[in-house]
């Protein structure tokens, strides 16, 4: 049932008609992939197109190189280090990938249902996983960005307002800005409820001279791997 439809004995020969159900089946499998991918977190159209169109590349690759399967390995790989060296991913977007690496790697070979029941697996894990996510992940969580003059000590400057406000407050990135002259200061904060963020603003902007304050809410689709 989950055989490869290619003549095993004769690799160098596919038939036309094998070779376009394994296009059509990667293009729809690869619809599958993005759409997923959209489902669970911000993306871009560009990204969606890739997961799209990457598995019928790598099916193509393993076509070239006439099932050897070392050689389809080593130059699939190529299409994640041109993906890597692109941009910083996050974590699902580097899983979509290998998915449709694997989607394309699979119907290369011939293995259609085998290929289909593994992605039509991974979409439902993907699905219900980032459902229970989402349940889980506190929805009470701000980043917050504080922008401050160098010589305000941003080590305490703070402390009494986040124990007054929040609930926890982890200070995740500091860096320069202006030429040196301040700072800017990102925290992942939970604000204790029935408490007004707008109080909560007002006092760091007394604190930090009135400079730019800024509260957005914290998607798990930023945290990079």
């Amino acid at each position: 049932m989950l055989e490869s439809i290619f003549n095993e004995t004769i690799k160098t020969s596919v038939s036309l008609e094998s070779c376009l159900i394994c296009i059509a089946v990667s293009i729809i499998l690869g619809g599958v992939i993005s759409f997923t991918h959209k489902l669970t977190t911000k993306t871009t159209p560009n990204f969606l197109l890739t997961l799209t169109v990457l598995p019928v590349l790598v099916q193509v690759v393993i076509f070239l190189v006439n099932g050897n399967l070392g050689t389809a390995f080593a130059v699939a790989g190529a299409f994640s280090l041109i993906r890597f060296r692109s941009m910083p991913g996050n974590s699902k977007e580097i899983v979509s990938v290998f998915w449709a690496m694997a989607v394309g790697l699979g119907l290369g070979m011939g293995y259609v249902l085998y290929t289909v029941l593994i992605t039509v697996i991974v979409a439902i894990v993907v699905i219900v996983m980032s459902k229970i996510a989402n349940k889980t992940q506190d929805v009470s969580e701000r980043k917050l960005k504080i922008l401050i003059p160098e010589n305000l000590d941003y080590e305490e400057v703070f402390d009494d307002i986040f124990k007054k406000y929040t609930n926890k407050a982890e200070l995740l990135k500091v860096k320069t800005t202006n030429m040196g002259s301040m700072y800017e200061l990102v925290y992942i904060v939970s604000i204790k409820e029935k408490l007004k963020q707008k109080s909560f603003l007002d006092e760091i902007r007394c604190r930090n001279g009135n400079m730019l304050v800024s509260l957005e809410r914290q998607e798990v689709s930023e945290v990079e791997l």
